[in-house]
């Protein structure tokens, strides 16, 4: 079996700490790759550090739509970054109305501007999305996104549906393990094996049944495993075809199979 975490911050407390000790629980449970989200302008340059460091490892530049006060990265700023091989998608990026309130037209504009990076180049965004469905489906079609993906799924099979029509793919995480995620599950069982990514969101988010302990992207098997309960599948399956998924949308990775 060879799976793939789509999404996980490797430089976060918790995790780059015991670096080594991640990484290798990642080859026991047969995780062969990962992508290390930025979440800001520190954040990407341990990102890019990390996967610079380690050829499994690759990364992200964005800044998160949780603080107004974060320092920008401009869309020129952007473009330049993902000149690096190591640098295969734009975001994290998006919207966030649990915890932002007020006036958040800086968040749709640094979303707009994180769409347009990844446009001008070709690369997909990494969509977050919290209390915004309706808003964050408005800018993706206004902004006419190319290519990418809706993070840690929390939405409805309405939502996936919308959001596949616009070209995306659909990321889940330890959420659909959750038994107070019912909505999740059925979207797990809606989206169509060629959308569907599988991630841990790592240090957070730990699936069934490690939850409650720090996430990491070894524990991204797990998820596979439920959803694969849920769609009548093996893990091998689907393992296969959300690695096939993420070769197919971060079109920058080179498929490490074969190793």
């Amino acid at each position: 079996m060879y799976i793939i975490d789509s999404h996980c911050h490797l430089n976060f407390e918790g995790l780059k700490e015991r670096l080594p000790e991640v990484l290798s629980n990642m080859e026991e449970n047969g995780v062969g790759q990962a992508l290390a989200i930025s979440v800001s302008r520190q954040s990407f340059a341990e990102v890019s550090a990390i996967a610079e460091a380690h050829g499994h490892i690759y990364c992200t530049i964005g800044v998160h739509p949780d603080s107004k006060e974060a320092e920008e990265f401009s869309i020129a700023e952007m473009v330049a970054a993902a000149a690096s091989p190591k640098v295969v998608g734009i975001g994290e990026t998006g919207l966030d109305y649990y915890w932002c309130k007020g006036d958040l037209s800086w968040q749709h504009k640094r979303f707009a501007d994180h769409i347009e990076a990844a446009n001008q180049i070709g690369l997909p965004v990494i969509v977050h999305t919290r209390d915004a469905a309706a808003d964050t489906l408005s800018i993706l079609k206004e902004c006419r996104v190319n290519s990418g993906v809706i993070h840690c799924f929390s939405e409805d099979i309405g939502f996936a549906r919308a959001a596949m029509d616009l070209g995306l793919y659909i990321s889940f995480s330890g959420i659909v393990t959750f038994k107070n995620a019912p909505l999740v599950q059925e979207a797990a069982k809606y989206v169509p094996d060629d959308r569907i990514l599988v991630e841990t969101d790592a240090p957070f988010l730990a699936p069934v049944p490690k939850r409650g302990r720090q996430n990491e992207p070894a524990f991204v098997r797990h998820t596979a495993e439920h959803i694969a309960k849920l769609r009548n599948q093996t893990l091998d399956q689907v393992a296969a075809y959300t690695t096939e998924n993420f070769y197919r949308l971060f079109k920058k990775v080179p498929d490490m199979r074969t190793c």
